[in-house]
This record gives C-alpha cells, sequence and structure tokens, in this order.
C-alpha cells in the first residue's frame, strides 16, 4: 500500500526533516506514527498524500512510483485516499452535513439515499444536533470531527489522520479511533500521527516513531523507529 525507500525530505538546504526513512505498509494495516514536535509526522503524512515530493528517495503508493504519476494520475489516486490535517480545511460556506458529503459528490457517488448515511456518521461522531450548521459556528474539536467524517464518509483505501485527538477529550477520542478501527476492519489501511502514547497503549497498534539519528530500524513486524532529522 504504502512504500517509502531511503526517502528524505527538507524545506530547504538548511532545513531537513526527515532523512533516509525506509518502511512498507501492507494493505489493510493500522499504524501509529509518533514522534517529538519537529520529527517530520506531518510531512511524513504530506509525502503520503503528495502535497509535498520527497528531496531524494523513493515512494511508492498502491504499487506505483509517485514519480512516474502525472497530474491527472496524481488526482486520481488521491480520491482513493481520506485524509484529516490539523488544518481541517472544511468549506465555511458549506453546512457541516455537506462537508461530509463533498468526497461523493466529487467521485459522482452521491445520491439522495446517502444522506442517511451522512447523517448517522455525524451522530457517531457526536455532532447529530449540528448537521445544518457552519464551520465557523463550531469549535475547534467539532469542525475537526466533521472533517474526520468527511474523510471517512467514502470508505477510503488509505486513511491519513495528522492529531485526529488533539481537540477533543479522552472519551471522544476512543470513539474516534473506534471508528477508524471499524473502517481498518473494512479493509482501509490507517495511518495516524499522535503523540497521545497512553491512547495508543490501549488499542495496541503497530507504531512508526519518527527519532533523530541515523540508526535504521525499517521491518515493521515489531514496531519500527524510522529515522527523522531534526526540523
Amino acid at each position: 500500500m504504502v512504500r517509502f525507500d531511503q526517502v528524505s525530505f527538507n524545506y530547504g538546504p538548511n532545513a531537513p526533516v526527515l532523512r533516509d526513512v525506509t518502511f512498507h505498509l501492507p494493505p489493510g494495516s493500522f499504524h501509529f506514527v509518533l514522534g517529538a514536535s519537529g520529527a517530520g509526522k506531518s510531512s511524513l503524512l504530506q509525502l503520503m498524500y503528495l502535497w509535498q515530493k520527497p528531496t531524494s528517495g523513493r515512494i511508492s503508493l498502491f504499487g506505483r512510483d509517485v514519480a512516474q504519476l502525472t497530474r491527472a494520475d496524481k488526482a486520481l489516486m488521491r480520491r482513493r485516499i481520506g485524509v484529516v490535517f490539523q488544518d481541517f480545511r472544511l468549506l465555511d460556506h458549506l453546512s457541516a452535513r455537506e462537508n461530509v458529503a463533498l468526497p461523493l459528490r466529487v467521485a459522482g457517488r452521491y445520491t439522495s439515499g446517502l444522506d442517511e448515511h451522512v447523517r448517522e456518521l455525524l451522530a457517531w461522531v457526536g455532532l447529530g444536533d449540528y448537521l445544518d450548521a457552519l464551520p465557523p459556528t463550531l469549535s475547534g474539536g467539532q469542525q475537526q470531527r466533521v472533517a474526520i467524517a468527511r474523510a471517512v464518509i467514502a470508505r477510503p483505501s488509505l486513511l491519513l489522520a495528522d492529531e485526529p485527538t488533539g481537540n477533543v477529550d479522552d472519551r471522544i477520542a476512543l470513539r474516534l479511533l473506534y471508528l477508524f478501527e471499524e473502517l481498518n476492519k473494512m479493509g482501509t489501511t490507517v495511518v495516524i500521527a499522535t503523540h497521545n502514547e497512553n491512547l495508543i497503549e490501549r488499542l495496541g497498534h503497530p507504531t512508526i516513531r519518527l527519532t533523530g539519528g541515523d540508526s535504521r530500524h525499517p521491518a515493521i513486524a515489531h514496531p519500527p523507529v524510522l529515522p527523522a532529522a531534526d526540523a
């Protein structure tokens, strides 16, 4: 599903973020990404979503070398990826329900019968009473939950989430993670960047840990440690 081979990423000549990262994620796997602030967690997910290009090394998604993809290929590939980044990227002029349904509309899969599914998903994330609310009227935690519902509505092949529980309490956080687990059971490969090690311990999924230094631990049979330079 995802393969990184000796991938490095710099924001500039004097701003290395990731260095010589090597790992592979099988289809249907569930991994957490851990690391200190500045270790490169967000950059790693952006590389997976094709928002950034590696400075060196090779990235493959769905069995294809991303360096060989055309712009149209990348757009089609992104439709197979659900993403929750920290800025949420909700459309302020659309209601919570319309934001969640957007991936289905873009893919030409939306029908009136799916509206009930949108309602049920928003209720699951605790927003059943906010279907018609516009994002600017919602709190940061509520906007985050709308973004999560939008990311999973189309049952993506790959789900990437950057600190998806950062603005909610542990009770809601666990509920959201259980939602990701249910999606994973249906075949979605899940990658979640987080700093909440207590939640990780409760769920017990493998962990990719980004640390400073040059040691390489590319195996994923055990929790791998991937090398990263401080930003």
